[in-house]
């Protein structure tokens, strides 16, 4: 299964995000483990880089950025899925140019702490706990 995961999923385990970091942990591991395919937005490496940064330092950044692109497929972030996530009606455009970036890379779901966020989408979109509840069936 083809998975695009939030960045806030990312972070909370990067930055052992409390109570969030088990169920994100969790999933994450499926995706080290070859049981998920799990991609990022380009978007969210940048993010994560910035905020990994301020928070544990260049070094430790860099070698965190490095071990994602590792495990991770990156969803690209081009004109098509920029101008796409316009027209969704999505109330956060970031939200939105996500969906599109996992709509492009043939993303089966959405893997995210904010569903609400993907109320209009069009993939199903999954908190770290149900995918995990949902795996585990």
């Amino acid at each position: 299964m083809r998975l695009l995961f939030d960045t806030n999923v990312v972070l909370d385990v990067m930055l052992d995000r409390e109570p969030h970091v088990v169920a994100s942990a969790e999933v994450l591991a499926r995706v080290e483990a070859g049981d998920l395919t799990g991609c990022i937005c380009a978007t969210t490496v940048t993010t994560i880089h910035y905020l990994a940064t301020r928070a544990l330092g260049a070094e430790r950044s860099l070698a965190a950025v490095r071990k994602l692109l590792s495990l991770f497929e990156i969803a690209p972030v081009n004109r098509a899925v920029l101008e796409s996530a316009l027209d969704l009606g999505f109330t956060d455009y970031e939200d939105a140019v996500l969906h599109e970036a996992a709509r492009q890379v043939g993303s089966q779901g959405i893997v995210t702490r904010n569903a609400r966020h993907f109320k209009k989408s069009a993939l199903p979109v999954y908190t770290p706990e149900e995918l995990t509840r949902a795996l585990d069936l």
